[in-house]
């Protein structure tokens, strides 16, 4: 079986003799193939990721450092968006139109023109704006030259993700996980090393970003259409605006609530603290990132397999779906956690010495991960059954209460208080979604097998703690991380996986076996 795309399907028995239908063994079989390639990706992306922030984090000294951490994380704010809900759009209608080419050419074209619009205006505003933005937060001469070369990376990189979400559409994570995960980072790493080693600051590693990226940018559009078969077009354009943007639009302003719900954090360091600080937080945010990989993993492929059963109609089987893939998410993830609260303090140190009071906030910000991630994709699933307008409402709400409670709590606790606010703005939404979703479609997730990978977790974390103790810097991590995935997947064991996670691991592990064999 291929670790891509559609699998092929036979009805099998699991080994308690309960059966898994043949549309849930599809569906679920598809989202964790693309989870498997998916992870891979975000692994790769991550380790160049904290590769590159490291040397520049040393190259660069904590000021310029803070400097180029404040403006990459504002661009990073801009580039989720400057598709203006392109790229959920196409997760919904590419599926829905799989035997209309014409109509799908036409969505693709939209979403490519609609990006080069927004990417070009938020280019324009990042660029007039940057000395202000200077003069309110760290107040250094080299963040507005900065801040604009990421400005006009927002707009490439903005082309770069609508490809990339063309592929995730069409169930191809393979083509995601290579341009978004690997291709991205690579150039990223490339430019900014190289403008490094030439001896420029924070600016000029900007620039050197930029260029790499204008070179994917251009390169990919007529590639993705090559691979994909959906040259974009906007023949038809007028026919097909209105039901493309009525979900767009919704979208993007989703995203741009969630913003603010998630990265005010970045912001606010930024306005209230120094550019030291600013650059303590950003290796948090490294390593938080690492921490929300098993959630986007799994929610690679999951979009458009709801989309279409949605579309079905089979309401009942998505919701199977949704609880097993919810289930498995949580078991990847428990492990994870463990490992950053255990020893956060030496993989911190990686960034430097000064990195390490990142602890706190690191800590902080994994209990909104765990929320996050323990209630699964209900975000997406909200978009994906047509509530859209809904799950807008309930970013914007959010956004204004996340405000003034960020606000304060960055005040009164520091880089604490950032990632405070920001994990009960990710706890506080999800919460929410979970109660719609069961109030709109009938969707729950949760029952008591949730409960095995909670025991384990804990187990394995008080392992990690006394390895802690008892051990060193970096042997402990070298001794704990084994030692207490170890007993995890024991005390896991012990407790008796659930037939569908148990027919997801046993499939795929055959399949990739015999992939590795030949």
């Amino acid at each position: 079986m291929p670790p891509t795309g559609r699998v092929t399907v036979v009805r099998r028995v699991s080994s308690n003799g309960e059966s898994v239908p043949d549309e849930e063994r599809e569906a679920l079989l598809t989202i964790a193939s693309g989870a498997v390639v998916a992870s891979s990706g975000h692994l790769g992306q991550r380790a160049l990721t904290t590769l590159l922030e490291a040397i520049l984090a040393r190259g660069l000294g904590p000021v310029a450092y803070g400097v180029y951490a404040l403006a990459w994380r504002i661009a990073q704010l801009l580039v989720r968006v400057v598709t203006f809900g392109g790229v959920p759009a196409l997760q919904r209608y590419l599926p829905a139109y799989e035997d209309d080419p014409e109509r799908r050419s036409t969505l693709v074209g939209l979403a490519y023109a609609t990006t080069l619009v927004s990417g070009g205006v938020l280019a324009t505003l990042v660029w007039v704006s940057a000395p202000f933005v200077n003069d309110i937060t760290v107040e250094q001469p080299g963040f507005p030259a900065t801040l604009r070369a990421f400005g006009v990376l927002v707009a490439l990189l903005g082309v770069v993700s609508t490809s990339a979400g063309i592929f995730r559409a069409v169930r191809s994570a393979r083509g995601e996980v290579v341009l978004n995960r690997v291709l991205r980072p690579v150039v990223r790493l490339v430019g900014g090393v190289t403008a490094l080693s030439l001896g420029y600051s924070s600016a000029g590693v900007a620039g050197g970003i930029v260029v790499c990226t204008g070179l994917l940018a251009v390169g990919i559009v007529p590639l993705t259409g090559q691979i994909t078969g959906i040259q974009g077009t906007l023949q038809g354009a007028r026919a097909e605006a209105r039901r493309f943007y009525n979900h767009a639009a919704p979208a993007a302003m989703s995203q741009f609530g969630r913003v603010f719900q998630n990265r005010l954090d970045v912001l606010l360091v930024g306005l209230l603290l120094t550019a030291s600080a600013a650059g303590v937080y950003n290796a948090v945010l490294v390593l938080v990132a690492l921490a929300w990989i098993p959630l986007r993993s799994f929610n690679q492929l999951l979009p458009p397999v709801a989309s279409e059963l949605y579309s079905r109609g089979q309401v009942d089987q998505l919701n199977a779906v949704y609880t097993s893939v919810t289930r498995l998410i949580v078991t990847t993830v428990v492990p994870v956690l463990a490992v950053f609260v255990a020893f956060g303090p030496t993989l911190l140190g990686v960034f430097g010495p000064a990195y390490t009071e990142g602890y706190r906030p690191l800590v902080v910000y994994l209990g909104g991960v765990f929320v996050g991630s323990a209630v699964g994709a209900t975000g997406w699933l909200l978009m994906m059954t047509n509530h859209q307008y809904a799950r807008m409402t309930l970013d914007w709400l959010l956004a204004v209460l996340n405000l003034g409670l960020t606000y304060a709590f960055v005040s009164l606790f520091g880089l604490t208080g950032a990632a405070l606010g920001t994990s009960l703005a990710v706890t506080v939404q999800n919460g929410i979604q979970v109660v719609l979703l069961r109030r709109f479609e009938g969707l729950w997730p949760f029952d008591r097998t949730f409960l095995p990978p909670l025991g384990a977790g804990l187990v394995a974390l008080g392992v990690m703690f006394a390895v802690r103790v008892t051990v060193p810097g970096w042997p402990a991590v070298a001794v704990g991380v084994p030692a207490g995935v170890g007993v995890y997947l024991a005390v896991l064991g012990g407790y008796g996986l659930d037939p569908r996670d148990r027919l997801v691991v046993r499939t795929l592990a055959g399949a990739y076996r015999q992939k590795l064999l030949g």
